[in-house]
């Protein structure tokens, strides 16, 4: 008998437990909300900031996504994750929060960089194509129109919205300096330049656009080979980088307790800061020496 109530108390005490999860889960929700719906408050000034700036990252990206769905989303995940540590106390929870705080700013900043790489690897292309679009139109304006027609995204994208801008009063020069602005790349920059400038100075622009974009193409050629000769050095870097963490755990898991001495006493905390200095100087040091710019 007493087998059979023990084995009629395990699925209970289980459900109890999940169900204390949820419970708490929701406790938490709930009072973040509540937080973050006074506006008066500072949590939810902090929420429209931030929210803010995540639809400011992805707008000139043309991704029109509101930012509190991101936002939701980490806080969801955020008291999954503290839910589970009060429950079952998972290791390096912090770590694990810290990253779902930071992962969508860092994903976000990856699609923009390979937007830009995207439009860059176009701009010869689009370059060669206005100049030969002006060889049978003078006007710039109507160029970029003919152009747009012919060219893909992202790239399309930028020229279309620099003509929706034009029709909606802004000058020529406004819209290529804010189609510069949006994208952030040093190459469209340069094109851009060399349109402006050639308008204002006069000459054969065509001509002076397909030097440039010849330009453009044996730089991005050159900008390769230097990836490839330093992509042996960044992966030695990343290596190294992540190296003393895994000596780390593995003395610890060898010699239990290893480290306790320098979590015990003031001089064990300033080996670790010094420690810890030196390893992010040499990281940063050798970030500066594998940053060849052309």
């Amino acid at each position: 008998m007493m087998s059979g109530k023990i084995g009629d108390i395990a699925p209970m005490t289980e459900l109890l437990k999940w169900a204390s999860a949820g419970v708490t889960g929701l406790g938490l929700f709930v009072g973040t909300w509540a937080a973050a719906a006074d506006q008066s408050g500072p949590a939810y000034r902090y929420w429209a900031r931030y929210n803010s700036l995540l639809e400011q990252k992805l707008r000139p990206m043309f991704i029109f996504m509101p930012g509190q769905n991101i936002t939701l989303g980490q806080l969801g995940a955020a008291f999954f994750l503290i839910t589970v540590n009060v429950l079952f106390s998972v290791p390096f929870w912090w770590a694990i929060l810290l990253l779902i705080a930071v992962v969508p700013l860092i994903y976000i900043e990856n699609l923009r960089r390979k937007r830009v790489e995207a439009i860059e690897e176009q701009l010869d292309n689009f370059m060669i194509a206005l100049a030969n679009a002006l060889k049978t139109t003078p006007s710039i304006g109507a160029a970029l129109n003919s152009v747009a027609s012919v060219i893909t995204d992202p790239m399309r994208q930028e020229v279309d919205l620099a003509l929706k801008e034009m029709k909606v009063g802004s000058t020529l020069d406004q819209a290529l300096l804010h189609m510069a602005s949006r994208v952030g790349s040093r190459q469209l920059d340069s094109a851009l330049s060399s349109v402006l400038i050639g308008r204002q100075v006069g000459g054969n622009l065509p001509r002076v656009l397909e030097a440039t974009a010849n330009t453009l193409r044996e730089m991005r050629r050159l900008e390769g080979v230097v990836r490839t000769k330093t992509a042996e050095g960044k992966m030695q870097l990343y290596v190294i980088a992540v190296m003393p963490f895994g000596l780390l755990l593995g003395l610890n898991q060898v010699w239990p307790g290893y480290f306790d001495v320098l979590q015990k006493s003031l001089v064990g905390y300033l080996i670790s800061t010094a420690c810890v200095g030196c390893w992010a100087g040499a990281i940063i040091l050798a970030r500066k020496v594998l940053a060849v710019d052309l």
